[in-house]
């Protein structure tokens, strides 16, 4: 496992935890949210035996419920898309942000069997009653290693906070992507990007059944 997979392991600790029920959500404050529902999540990993022995049907169920409802793909895939997605289609878009959010939760689903022993710093945020962006800082520390950042950009919306980028130790999770993405698209259009994508969903897919 490389560093940057190493760091979204992480990530998709402290992600699958970001979806309590939509009225809470709407009313809580995002530094609360993150705060209450990560610690919640990571008691289940924890304790979920079925989790702990890499079952994916569990893993993608808790995925499923946990970090959907909560994220905002469409602007995720959008800001990784970059400029190219002004010249997708309606049609086009609404693949891209499928396959994408797919990619996504197959990555976390894959990652999340790898909780053992990390702990979680929440940083203090300061933002007021007005600010529609808001930065919650986070630290994840495990012995033996050095502390990760890990930072979610949320925004508020009608139905509460939407996450729709993550920093991980300084690397943002959409720009991350960019690079790749604009080159799959000056190699085959937008299609060829999607024809790329749903590949790696499918190799994913294949990967989670031999296990």
């Amino acid at each position: 496992m490389n560093f940057f997979n190493k760091l979204l392991t992480l990530f998709c600790l402290l992600a699958a935890g970001l979806m309590p029920v939509a009225q809470a959500a709407a009313q809580q404050g995002p530094d609360v949210l993150v705060r209450d529902v990560t610690n919640e999540v990571l008691e289940i990993v924890r304790t979920d035996k079925a989790i702990q022995a890499g079952d994916p049907q569990r893993i993608m169920a808790l995925v499923d419920a946990k970090v959907l409802p909560h994220f905002d793909f469409r602007r995720m895939t959008m800001l990784a898309v970059g400029p190219d997605w002004r010249s997708a289609s309606a049609e086009q878009q609404t693949r891209l942000t499928d396959a994408f959010r797919t990619l996504l939760v197959r990555t976390y689903s894959n990652a999340l069997t790898q909780y053992r022993d990390q702990t979680i710093d929440f940083k203090p945020t300061r933002f007021g009653e007005a600010d529609k962006r808001v930065q919650v800082r986070t630290e994840v520390r495990q012995t033996g290693a050095q502390p990760i950042g890990i930072d979610y950009m949320l925004e508020k919306s009608d139905a509460g906070w939407k996450v729709f980028d993550v920093i991980v130790a300084g690397v943002s999770l959409v720009t991350n992507y960019r690079s790749s993405f604009a080159q799959d698209v000056r190699s085959g259009g937008i299609d060829g990007l999607i024809k790329s994508l749903e590949a790696k969903n499918r190799a994913l897919e294949a990967e989670q059944q031999r296990s």
